[in-house]
């Protein structure tokens, strides 16, 4: 499940990246249009003056010129002295001509203060020096002269942008009236009309319709981006119900593993929230740190399938149950590799009883063949076995069990997790309660084939030696011995004997129902721990009534448990020693 929330996240963000580039993408070319549309107006607008100037001069050549009155705009051209007409009075008035190249640059002037288009007629072999070319306009005559087409560009002029045309200006043979003498034959090109359309106000347009498209498409975007962000939230929410599904019916089969004895619940906790506390001290990432708590809660899921004959064994494994007990990681790895949301810890819970020195199982990984958390895991779970009471061995304190796994670094622990454990979990609190004894009455039976005795149903020796530790919370002992029993069952036979045993156990349970425990001890011995004084020589009339006629003769001791000076963690045949 993880994968798919890797991939989920993958997608969206994909999404969100893929749709902010496809908006922008298109947004770009669509400004870029604005733009270059302004630049196509711009040139239609040139290419419409140009052909508005050379329609008028054409007009103007076919009449050979225009006459005008002489005034100071439009004193005699000197450069036309050499035609012979140039000049004429009529009724004391004065009148010059005017020819095609004079008439166009009076109106291009006009044009530029009217509408700031800026207007040339230019040529490179100059009749009037006031038409000289500026350098744009002399590399683009250059060009109309050698293709003897229209020439434009975008050009600044004094800092400003303008689209620049340049359009060629060809001998005709009204043209020779003036040009002649210059050497021109028709169809040369003598120079060219040149026109300046300042971009600004195309480019101010162009902005103003590139915000408003803009401001459409960041709403655009915006729903865009709600919607992914919709989709994601409904994907993530349903991978979060499927998630939480799974480990609802993972975590409910932990806890049928947990109820199955009273040392393993709580023990998945317990070891998570140390594995935790160890990755934190190592410095590893708060995801590493959730993906460890989850293995741990995990990582004895396997065992629900291990028999109770076994599992709730109360005396050291043989080895093919040892064995046996060991399957449990691959066990949890098969249960949890199918599943999608436990894709990430399904190895962690399989490895986590390697060793770093290759003594471990199921694979003898060596060193950092093992998967950190797993390695991580492995050490809390041996803290948390040291530091909790089982029926075969005591519980060690912080101290001794932290003493044990620094004695294992470098075989069974990595020395850096060690090292990082000895930190994380010296101040660990350890309750004490924390025992494998049965609790329920459902425990109780399942343990019953361990802790009863099969013929009386009195609790046998293996389960005093587990509650052995708990013998302070009494005050007295008892201990009776039945003698010349093995005689008694000779004579009159073992169903006999046996049925006397029954007999004498039911009314022990029936004396100290409400006061203590009874214990029966190999064969014909029982253990009785009371929580308050009784009669004694009661006692010893209901033994005698039952034992009359029997031949049989009992042992009984009494002793003080207070006055014993126990200690914890005793051996069993120590504290008998001491009370007896």
């Amino acid at each position: 499940m993880q994968t798919k929330r890797k991939f989920l996240y993958f997608i969206s963000n994909l999404l969100y990246i893929g749709w902010t580039l496809l908006l922008g993408a298109i947004l770009t070319i669509i400004i870029n249009k604005n733009y270059k549309y302004a630049q196509n107006i711009a040139l239609h607008e040139a290419k419409t003056s140009v052909n508005k100037d050379l329609a008028y001069r054409t007009w103007v050549a076919s009449h050979g010129g225009v006459y005008v009155p002489v005034t100071k705009r439009t004193p005699p051209n000197p450069y036309l002295a050499n035609i012979k007409d140039r000049d004429f009075s009529v009724n004391g008035r004065k009148y010059t001509l005017m020819n095609p190249a004079y008439t166009l640059s009076q109106m291009m002037k006009d044009y530029t203060k009217l509408y700031g288009v800026k207007t040339h007629i230019t040529s490179r072999k100059l009749l009037n020096p006031k038409n000289r070319p500026d350098a744009w306009e002399t590399c683009a005559l250059e060009n109309v002269e050698a293709t003897r087409k229209q020439y434009y560009e975008l050009n600044k002029i004094e800092g400003k942008e303008y689209l620049r045309l340049m359009n060629p200006l060809v001998t005709k043979k009204s043209c020779l009236k003036c040009h002649a003498f210059q050497g021109y034959n028709i169809g040369d090109i003598r120079g060219g009309v040149s026109v300046s359309i300042p971009m600004a106000p195309l480019y101010k347009s162009a902005f103003s319709n590139s915000l408003l498209v803009s401001g459409l498409f960041f709403l655009i975007w915006l729903l865009g981006i709600f919607g992914i962000r919709l989709f994601k939230k409904k994907i993530s929410n349903y991978i979060d119900e499927k998630e939480l599904m799974y480990e609802q019916y993972i975590y409910g089969l932990v806890n049928v593993v947990e109820k199955r004895d009273t040392y393993t619940a709580g023990h998945s906790q317990r070891v998570a929230d140390y594995a935790v506390m160890v990755a934190k001290e190592m410095g590893l990432s708060e995801d590493d740190c959730n993906t460890l708590h989850r293995a741990g809660m995990l990582h004895d899921i396997g065992k629900i399938a291990i028999p109770d004959s076994v599992f709730l064994k109360p005396t050291k494994l043989l080895k093919n149950e040892y064995a046996l007990i060991q399957e449990h990681v691959v066990i949890s790895y098969d249960m949890l590799k199918d599943i999608a949301v436990f894709d990430d810890i399904k190895e962690i819970v399989r490895d986590h009883h390697e060793h770093y020195d290759g003594s471990g199982y199921p694979r003898g990984l060596i060193g950092d063949e093992t998967p950190l958390l797993a390695q991580i895991l492995a050490l809390a779970d041996s803290f948390d076995a040291m530091t909790t009471d089982r029926i075969y061995k005591g519980r060690k304190s912080v101290k001794e069990a932290l003493e044990e796994i620094s004695s294992l670094s470098s075989k069974q622990f990595n020395p850096k997790i060690v090292r990082a454990a000895l930190v994380a979990l010296k101040d660990v609190q350890i309750d004490t309660t924390y025992h494998q004894n049965p609790q329920t009455l459902l425990e109780k039976e399942r343990f019953s084939y361990f802790y009863k005795d099969a013929l009386t149903s009195l609790y046998n020796e293996y389960y005093l030696r587990s509650e052995i530790h708990n013998i302070k919370a009494y005050k007295y002992a008892v201990w009776i011995s039945l003698k010349n029993f093995h005689y008694y069952n000779k004579v009159y036979g073992w169903h006999v004997g046996d049925e006397l045993l029954v007999n004498i156990a039911s009314m022990l349970k029936s004396y100290f129902k409400e006061n203590g425990r009874v214990y029966r001890f190999f064969g014909d011995n029982f253990f009785i721990s009371c929580r308050k004084n009784f009669e004694h020589e009661k006692l010893k009339e209901m033994l005698d009534e039952l034992l009359t006629d029997t031949k049989i003769h009992y042992e009984i001791r009494f002793s003080t448990i207070a006055e014993a000076d126990l200690i914890e963690k005793e051996r069993l045949e120590d504290v008998l020693k001491k009370l007896f």
